[in-house]
């Protein structure tokens, strides 16, 4: 019995069918998420999702963080941003990067929120170019 799986970003449903397991960047580390897994909802971080039929990767989208609903039957991500692996460019993720390392550069120190929120998004920029790397 396949699993169920959803990637919806902002813009559109990016992909919906069956999958014998998906692996997820969630915020504490990569999960497998297979059929019959335990209800949860889980913080992503950014990274790279993986589509799994048997022991073959057939599909992977790098995400720019999100959350995941997963049930027994069905994974919904829903995604910040969502890019098939093959479209996205290493030049996209060293600008946000500059991008995320000027903004933390100018936060007020003492502004904690300001701070986890920058380097949110240097970690989602240097998993972006990591992803670009292994398309």
């Amino acid at each position: 019995m396949p699993l169920d799986l959803e990637i919806v970003s902002p813009e559109k449903l990016l992909l919906s069918r069956p999958v014998d397991m998906v692996v997820i960047p969630a915020a504490e580390g990569e999960m497998g998420v297979l059929p019959q897994h335990s209800p949860m909802i889980l913080l992503l971080r950014g990274g790279t999702i993986r589509l799994y039929e048997g022991n073959n990767v057939t599909d992977q989208f790098y995400v720019a963080g999100g959350f995941a609903e997963i049930t027994p039957e069905r994974c919904t991500v829903l995604a910040n941003e969502a890019i098939p692996l093959a479209e996205v460019s290493r030049s996209e993720g060293e600008r946000r990067l500059a991008a995320a390392e000027a903004e933390y550069n100018a936060a007020d120190k003492m502004d904690v929120p300001a701070l986890d929120a920058a380097m949110d998004k240097m970690q989602s920029a240097r998993a972006m170019i990591e992803a670009a790397q292994a398309a």
